[in-house]
């Protein structure tokens, strides 16, 4: 028999399909891969040493204890640093001077100059204190060793007449300046785009103390010295 307690409970009654709305169009499909954005491609850094600074290390360190009797590789002379100096002083004038003399740098040295200021004014050359009148460039490291491998294996030989370079530029504590009359002597720069040539100074900086040892050094890294 049928439980007394329990009635019989009226059936729910079914809610009717909800019918899609003519107004209202099918929302198309994504794609399991949507396509991405092309990300611009990393320009990789090169790993490991430069050329040159492999060559100093495992050739002329060693060639330069047996020659001058060094007992420890760390008191064979070597390079600090090298300072790349442009004075622009069309700059006064012509605002534009200064940034192609900046950009020409960048591109020379591989790294962003610093913008030299004048530090006190001069009536006679119609100067003030606090006006650009150059930029500058200090490279260390590996970047000191590829400017030093391109000035001397490609920028120099690039020279018209050129003979060497005078051992006459040493200061007397083993670092050596030297200058340049052109930005275009380094294949970097495109002579279509300069708008005025551009000179600078090259300072390197070693650990020799005396000349001798600073043009031997140098000499070694493939730095072409006339002879006396």
């Amino acid at each position: 028999m049928d439980n007394p307690d329990k009635a019989d409970k009226p059936a729910k009654p079914q809610r009717p399909e909800k019918k899609a709305r003519p107004d209202k169009e099918a929302k198309p499909e994504k794609s399991a891969k949507a396509e991405a954005p092309e990300k611009p491609e990393k320009i990789e850094k090169p790993k490991g040493p430069a050329r040159l600074m492999s060559q100093y290390h495992n050739e002329i360190v060693p060639g330069l204890m047996a020659e001058r009797g060094y007992q420890n590789r760390l008191a064979v002379p070597r390079l600090v640093k090298v300072c790349v100096n442009m004075g622009v002083g069309k700059a006064r004038e012509d605002a534009k001077a200064m940034e192609q003399a900046a950009g020409d740098l960048a591109l020379i040295t591989g790294q962003k100059g610093v913008i030299t200021k004048a530090r006190k004014s001069i009536s006679n050359f119609r100067l003030r204190k606090g006006y650009n009148i150059g930029c500058k460039a200090t490279l260390r490291g590996r970047r000191m060793y590829e400017f030093f491998d391109r000035l001397v294996n490609i920028a120099m030989p690039r020279i018209r007449d050129f003979r060497g370079l005078s051992p006459k530029g040493f200061d007397g504590r083993g670092n050596y300046t030297l200058g340049l009359s052109e930005q275009t002597t380094f294949p970097e720069v495109d002579p279509d785009k300069v708008q005025f040539t551009q000179g600078m100074d090259i300072t390197i900086v070693t650990t020799a103390r005396t000349d001798a040892e600073g043009q031997l050094l140098l000499g070694k890294l493939g730095m072409p010295f006339a002879a006396r």
